[in-house]
């Protein structure tokens, strides 16, 4: 099968597309004809080495954690899938390629897109575990970093829907998209901590770090010098700020992503696509996921 492997941490230069054996399903995995293959900032971060002590890596790797296609065999014991069934979920070999292993999938309903579905399994989990992880509740005011991100734009709406105040750090060319979401856009870098006290003179209740630039000690001073209900899924330098950083997934993700799923399909959860690339230029993909300026979703397709 065609994918795209690495045989060594670095940048986009020791990606290749290349041909790889194809997987075989083991007891309770399912083998997935890849339909498309989410991109997302933690595939980046993996391919440099820098989270190998959260995501090891064992070479050749073939890279991407989110996956959508149709089952095409069936591992021993499982049963609720037959050959043919469209799922999407999390990949455990790489979505990077034209088949993928996975346990954690569920089914895909009709209505969503490819590209819908795939959007959802890093985004939705990540952002629901941070939120259980703060405790959020209705009537409290968040602070999302990087609000205007896949990750965070999916963290405000799941907490406005909880009935919290958002605050959300974007560039001023996403204000309007922070501000559709139901979140009050704030622009990030120096003058930060006076700007998010001018808009919340109550305080902020929690930070939800999805952005991982430089993050840290604003939000720690924002919550009043503690890193108490600070969580980052992005600054690798959290605990030199004593933040915790959120990056093991739940370990029963199938009701969140069948839940979300729906909230999508309803129109009441938004994910917004950037651009679809083929599998072949899947480094023109990570690059553009690299320099930090794709407005949405980054999809491969076999």
């Amino acid at each position: 099968m065609e994918a795209i492997v690495y045989e060594r941490f670095g940048g986009p230069d020791v990606l290749s597309f290349t041909e790889a054996d194809r997987p075989e399903p083991g007891p309770g995995q399912v083998r997935v004809k890849v339909a498309a293959a989410g991109v997302n900032p933690v595939d980046f971060r993996i391919r440099n080495g820098w989270m190998r002590a959260k995501f090891p890596v064992t070479f050749p790797m073939i890279p991407g954690l989110e996956v959508a296609g149709v089952v095409d065999a069936l591992g021993e014991g499982v049963t609720a899938f037959a050959v043919g069934d469209e799922v999407f979920g999390h990949s455990d070999t790489g979505a990077y390629a034209e088949y993928a292993l996975a346990t954690h999938v569920v089914a895909k309903p009709a209505a969503l897109a490819w590209e819908q579905a795939v959007a959802l399994p890093v985004a939705g989990e990540t952002s629901e575990r941070v939120l259980r992880r703060l405790e959020l509740a209705a009537g409290e005011t968040l602070l999302v970093h990087g609000a205007a991100g896949v990750v965070g734009s999916v963290g405000v709406q799941l907490a406005v829907a909880r009935g919290a105040t958002v605050i959300g750090t974007a560039s001023l060319d996403n204000h309007a998209f922070v501000r559709e979401l139901g979140a009050v856009p704030v622009a990030y870098g120096p003058g930060l901590v006076e700007r998010v006290r001018a808009l919340a003179p109550q305080g902020i209740d929690a930070v939800y770090d999805a952005a991982g630039k430089d993050t840290l000690p604003d939000s720690v001073e924002l919550r009043g010098g503690t890193a108490s209900r600070v969580v980052t899924i992005a600054a690798l330098d959290a605990a030199e700020h004593g933040v915790e950083f959120s990056g093991a997934a739940l370990a029963d993700p199938e009701p969140v992503y069948e839940a979300q799923a729906r909230l999508v399909a309803e129109g009441r959860l938004r994910i917004r696509h950037a651009e679809t690339f083929p599998l072949s230029e899947a480094v023109k993909a990570l690059e553009l996921s690299e320099g930090g300026h794709a407005k949405g979703k980054l999809v491969l397709i076999p």
